[in-house]
């Protein structure tokens, strides 16, 4: 009850803003109801949907602020999202006990361990890859007075993405990634410095 409270107060308030936004809203209900019932248990389809769950997140902003949002946004945050995902799953699958049974409710066993967190970090680094595109592009010196300052903001995301990886290899990432960098000292400390560089690279 309280659950369907909630959702017609969200359509409400997405209705006062615009029309698209509450369609936007409607598609990210429908799809996370469609994963919490059946799709979560779907292998690699999972992580696909977790993914493009913060993506439309993206989206909703977008359609909230009447921003657009480029394609290079959309492609690192793809990436980017997958890599969390992906270790989640790692983390989750770390932290099973059982040898040869399913993950419970998920499609997974044991034996995808390395491959969950290989292609986690593997869509990480495609994700900075993306970034460092990005700084070399014409549309970058629209947005910045140094744009090639940008760049020292790769090594600080390649680190962050190899110790997620790392930690979530070893079962030390008990929860969602994001959730995991609010408590974390060194994902601040990143975070400041990548914020550091953003503004040494002079926005406009």
């Amino acid at each position: 009850m309280v659950s369907a409270f909630l959702f017609l107060v969200g359509l409400v308030l997405a209705l006062q803003l615009s029309l698209p936004f509450a369609l936007v809203y409607l598609s990210y209900v429908v799809a996370t109801v469609l994963y919490s019932v059946r799709l979560k248990r779907v292998m690699m389809l999972d992580v696909f949907m977790l993914a493009g769950f913060y993506t439309i997140r993206i989206f909703a902003g977008s359609v909230a602020t009447d921003i657009t949002v480029s394609n290079w946004l959309l492609l690192f945050a793809m990436f980017f999202f997958l890599c969390l995902a992906f270790q989640k799953r790692t983390s989750e699958l770390r932290a099973w006990d059982q040898e040869d049974e399913p993950l419970r409710r998920r499609g997974y066993v044991r034996q995808d361990l390395d491959h969950l967190n290989s292609m986690g970090i593997s869509s990480g680094y495609i994700a900075v890859l993306v970034f460092a595109l990005y700084i070399h592009s014409p549309e970058v010196t629209a947005h910045y007075s140094r744009p090639d300052v940008l760049a020292w903001a790769c090594p600080c995301l390649l680190y962050w993405v190899s110790r997620l990886a790392l930690l979530a290899g070893r079962g030390e990432v008990n929860e969602d990634a994001i959730s995991f960098a609010f408590r974390d000292k060194t994902s601040y400390a990143i975070g400041a410095l990548i914020l550091a560089i953003i503004m040494l690279a002079q926005p406009i």
